[in-house]
């Protein structure tokens, strides 16, 4: 398989599942990619990804005073955890682009922008803030959902 870095911008999300495809294929690791396997590595690559700002406290965007060595770890731990994503969707049949438009409608009706604008709190505790009924609104229990 071949990857060439820096000759394309923008990357689909159907070019990275394909490419994982081929990579596991390549090297007869489709037999150790189960769905509990796969979560699992995920969950190390997030655990090696939290390392990286285990204890720099609270980090502004664009990581200034950042070194650039810091920011490829940064680059190649996040690339990890969306590989792993990648290939779980894959595994088990979930279209991951489809369910992230879907996910997105969810959110902007769970999050409706006149009544959570500039706020970081739950879903549940903005609409039993306002006058608007919630009875549309569920409440999982998830905080912001990925967003």
């Amino acid at each position: 398989m071949s990857t060439p870095a820096d000759t394309q911008d923008d990357v689909s999300l159907s070019e990275l599942k394909n490419k994982m495809a081929d990579f596991a294929q390549e090297r007869d690791w489709d037999q150790f990619h189960s769905p509990r396997n796969l979560l699992l590595a995920l969950v190390g690559e997030v655990g090696e990804l939290s390392e990286i700002f285990q204890w720099k406290g609270e980090v502004p965007r664009g990581l200034p005073g950042w070194e650039d060595k810091e920011k490829q770890h940064l680059g190649e731990e996040l690339s990890d955890v969306l590989l792993y994503l990648v290939r779980l969707s894959d595994i088990c049949g979930v279209d991951l682009g489809k369910a992230v438009l879907r996910k997105l409608e969810i959110n902007a009706t769970k999050y409706p922008v006149k009544l959570c604008k500039g706020s970081s709190k739950k879903h549940n505790q903005i609409i039993n803030n306002s006058d608007t009924s919630s009875s549309n609104i569920k409440d999982d229990g998830v905080s912001h959902d990925g967003v």
